[in-house]
């Protein structure tokens, strides 16, 4: 069961992680893919730390956010390895475009990015929203 405090965090984040994809669709349109790929990347991971909030648990640095997610919701079965590794090369892709100055991101390398981003954006709603019906009525609401 989860507390007010971490439903509305999560789904806090969850809306934020919605608005990052929607900067990503804007920035691809534009053509600008490299910025477009950033934007993937924290809506994957702010949906990540959407799940986490429910469980109370949060790190100061994404490497922290990805390693639990990856050994206390993958490992444990909550989701498939997929994810795991969506979130691992997208932080890894992200840190290239933002840090390598030679790096360049294509047009396609952006759309495969927002599609991951989307299937992990998904999975993560689905999950918050089951977790969230295990939550008596009363906490639901707000």
């Amino acid at each position: 069961m989860h507390n007010e405090t971490q439903i509305r965090l999560a789904k806090h984040r969850l809306e934020t992680a919605e608005e990052k994809l929607r900067a990503c669709r804007l920035l691809l349109s534009a053509g600008l893919y490299k910025d477009s790929i950033g934007r993937s990347y924290y809506a994957i991971f702010l949906a990540t730390r959407a799940v986490l909030a429910l469980d109370s648990k949060d790190f100061s640095k994404h490497a922290g956010v990805i390693a639990c997610f990856h050994k206390d919701y993958v490992k444990e079965g909550a989701f498939d390895k997929q994810y795991s590794k969506i979130i691992m090369e997208a932080f890894q892709i992200r840190n290239k475009s933002d840090y390598d100055d030679y790096y360049i991101v294509s047009k396609t390398d952006a759309e495969e990015q927002l599609e991951k981003a989307v299937i992990f954006l998904n999975e993560m709603r689905k999950y918050i929203i089951e977790e969230i019906k295990s939550t008596p009525y009363t906490l639901q609401k707000k």
